[in-house]
């Protein structure tokens, strides 16, 4: 072969090798570059392959941070709980465990309060009429059809029982929770039929509302038809100590003997 021929096969295999090299050494770039365009493109294999190996790290590291995530969470909130309930608990005081450098100390509910109002006779009556005498005060309505009538009766049975067996005095009071129709007259001829010493109370709607919500007194019209209707009450019983004070609450489950019985023993219990 002429050495010139020779020369041109060697030169064209050399040239054609360099290109080949070059081609191998900016193949990773192109294939780098396809991974950006793979979703919309979709041509090339070994982007597709480099893509999905990036989602696929993605979602791990998803889940494991979702692993660790919620308990954390859930760490947090228990840990909250237990402060906030440790302070409430810290801050609670118990009944009757006060201050008692500073006179402080936590009752149940007050019961009672002032009142002015008139009584059967049209005199002006406060609380301070029954200061150093025992009360038996008693909320009802003389229009009342069953309950009412029943508990009146009972109240002056155990004032009377109280009176001739034990040689205890007590006041009995009642108090109407319907001033619109309990006039001072009608009081008076409706509480006559059970026993003349009980007080009658009465007066203006507004007065008679605090004085009922100041003894936690329930009461509302109901079935009404024109001035006709009934008046839906929680016929309470309060016990009232010489200081004006509530010692017992009575529900209508006490007949007189009972209510006799459970007063003495108020007011025996009760210092002077």
């Amino acid at each position: 072969m002429p050495i010139s021929r020779f020369l041109f096969f060697s030169s064209k295999r050399s040239s054609t090798q360099q290109a080949l090299n070059l081609l191998k050494r900016c193949g990773p770039s192109k294939r780098i570059q396809s991974c950006n365009y793979t979703k919309s493109s979709g041509g090339f294999s070994n982007g597709k392959t480099r893509a999905h190996s990036v989602t696929s790290v993605e979602t791990q590291a998803s889940r494991s941070w979702a692993v660790y995530a919620v308990p954390a969470a859930l760490l947090g909130f228990a840990g909250l709980a237990t402060l906030v309930h440790y302070n409430d608990e810290r801050r609670a005081i118990p009944k009757g465990q006060g201050n008692k450098s500073s006179g402080n100390t936590v009752k149940g509910p007050t019961i009672g309060g002032p009142f002015t109002l008139v009584d059967t006779e049209n005199r002006i009556v406060t609380e301070q009429n029954f200061h150093g005498k025992w009360v038996l005060l008693y909320f009802g309505y003389t229009s009342s059809p069953d309950v009412g009538p029943e508990q009146v009766q009972i109240m002056a049975k155990a004032v009377k029982l109280l009176e001739s067996k034990y040689n205890s005095e007590i006041l009995p009071v009642f108090v109407t929770i319907d001033p619109q129709r309990d006039n001072p007259s009608q009081l008076r001829a409706y509480l006559n039929e059970f026993d003349s010493r009980i007080i009658g109370l009465t007066g203006p709607v507004s007065a008679i509302r605090q004085m009922a919500q100041e003894y936690r007194i329930y009461f509302k019209k109901v079935e009404e038809e024109g001035d006709d209707y009934l008046v839906d009450s929680s016929h309470n019983m309060y016990l009232m100590n010489p200081r004006i004070e509530v010692a017992r609450c009575f529900g209508v489950e006490y007949n007189a003997e009972e209510l006799s019985e459970a007063i003495l023993k108020a007011m025996i219990s009760t210092p002077t």
